[in-house]
């Protein structure tokens, strides 16, 4: 208890000093934050007197000192930006010095218009087709199929590539021999050895032990550009691209990693279908891969009254036709054994060759093979705005035209051809009517950028930030300037 006792008459004069040790901390604190903010020691302990007022103002002194120091750095990497700034307006008027010396008229660099490097698995093979919908269950894949198998007929090496990881068709639709349906990687050389059936090269992930993937989009392009680049394709005439829904990452890595030479589109007769496919069709434009061909699946069907009955009404493929100035329309008509050969792994073509579908197909596969022809000896359409007459020059060439020809040259007020716009903003996508309270606008503007859509068409992208597509179709029939 005395210890005890000593100790609780010691505590409170523990407590005493260290309080007045606080305090004392506080106030050289206070004093230092006014020093800082001043330059001069404000509190009222002896710093005057000790000489310390003028020591602290030294701190400032020296910050200011190495930010000066710092101010020539600060000025070079003003200058280096400014240098590329320079050097980026100077290139990208250099870009379009180009193209009006190249008369391309659209501007383009000299890497959009350079070819692509074909892969190593992909040397051997002189036509890639897509087949593309942007939309989910038009029968896309049914459509592949049956067109590979029958240019097969036609006498043409094929090959089909299922781009679709995350629901990949081709293994349901195509059903080789059980021990030839798996895919196989030489541990040499690192090639995929691609499956056949029929004489057609086959490549898909479900023909993978994995059977589909779970995984994001990046890697999901990655493991298609892969799949499709390192395959041992050899010699064909044909590689078909059966391409995912949509306009994502799968359909940008494709066709901006490997020489698409054109695309065939399918849709159905619903109206809802037709801004999906609308987009899939510009998508293919920006990348400069002309769409050959409409196939407007489940079209119609004859019953036994001789009839024709049209279950999801019609008009849809034949508006994309017109608007998009796509040269040709296939209207598929519906019959049970297309579905059942799918099913059986077994496509229509080869277990019905006698069939309308195998007909209809026929006149796709001919119309593919035509159209492919003319793309590599056609020359290329010229539109591009004058801005010293104000107006937009336009030189159309026909199948027929030789290389010295002048084509179909005429100029056209920018006005007129933004009167005549028939996209979204003046005509209802539905009902194709005009949408009158929308055609107001400035009749001074100007095209900005006049960039080439595939073969048929230009996008104008106008000075009050409107972007419109004037198909060549309907550029040949506005008033002209005269």
């Amino acid at each position: 208890r005395i210890h005890g006792s000593k100790a609780l008459a010691t505590r409170p004069t523990t407590n005493t000093t260290t309080t007045a040790r606080r305090r004392k901390q506080r106030r050289s604190v206070s004093g230092r934050a006014a020093t800082s903010a001043t330059g001069t020691c404000t509190c009222t302990c002896a710093c005057a007197s000790s000489g310390l007022a003028s020591s602290r103002q030294t701190p400032r002194l020296n910050l200011n000192a190495k930010f000066k120091a710092r101010l020539p750095l600060f000025s070079k990497f003003a200058a280096q930006k400014a240098s590329r700034r320079v050097q980026a307006h100077s290139s990208t008027q250099q870009v379009e010095q180009d193209g009006i010396d190249k008369d391309s008229g659209d501007g383009t660099s000299p890497q959009e218009n350079a070819e692509v490097q074909v892969p190593k698995g992909l040397r051997g093979v002189r036509n890639i087709i897509a087949v593309a919908s942007c939309k989910g269950g038009v029968g896309k894949s049914t459509t592949c199929v049956n067109l590979a198998y029958t240019l097969r007929q036609m006498g043409a090496k094929v090959g089909i590539f299922d781009a679709d990881v995350y629901g990949p068709s081709l293994p349901i639709m195509v059903s080789p021999e059980f021990e030839k349906s798996k895919l196989e990687m030489d541990p040499v050389t690192k090639e995929i050895t691609p499956v056949e059936y029929e004489d057609v090269k086959l490549v898909s992930f479900g023909f993978t032990t994995e059977g589909s993937a779970m995984m994001r989009g990046p890697m999901a392009s990655g493991l298609v550009n892969q799949l499709l680049t390192t395959s041992n394709w050899g010699q064909l005439d044909y590689l078909l691209l059966d391409m995912p829904p949509g306009t994502g990452d799968i359909h940008l890595t494709i066709g901006q990693s490997i020489p698409m030479r054109c695309a065939v589109v399918v849709t159905t007769p619903h109206k809802l279908a037709y801004a999906d496919v609308a987009k899939g069709i510009k998508m293919f434009g920006r990348l400069n891969v002309p769409c050959v061909s409409i196939v407007e699946n489940m079209s119609y069907f004859d019953g036994d009254d001789g009839k024709r009955y049209f279950p999801f009404g019609q008009g849809s493929g034949k508006q994309i036709k017109e608007e998009f100035a796509i040269p040709h329309l296939i209207q598929m008509p519906i019959r049970e054994e297309v579905s059942s050969g799918s099913d059986e792994g077994v496509p229509c073509v080869i277990s019905q060759p006698q069939s309308d579908i195998a007909d209809a197909m026929q006149g796709l596969g001919a119309t593919v093979v035509k159209e492919i022809a003319k793309l590599k000896t056609r020359r290329r359409n010229i539109v591009k705005y004058d801005p010293m007459m104000h107006e937009i020059d336009v030189s159309l060439f026909e199948e027929s035209d030789s290389a010295d020809d002048e084509g179909d040259t005429f100029a056209v007020e920018p006005k007129v051809v933004r009167q005549n716009d028939q996209s979204a903003k003046f005509t209802d996508q539905l009902t194709g009517k005009p949408l009158a309270s929308e055609v107001d606008f400035n009749p001074d503007i100007f095209p900005l950028e006049i960039t080439p859509l595939g073969n048929y068409a230009v996008q104008i992208s106008w000075s009050d930030g409107f972007n419109q597509i004037a198909t060549y179709e309907q550029l040949k029939v506005m008033e002209r300037k005269s």
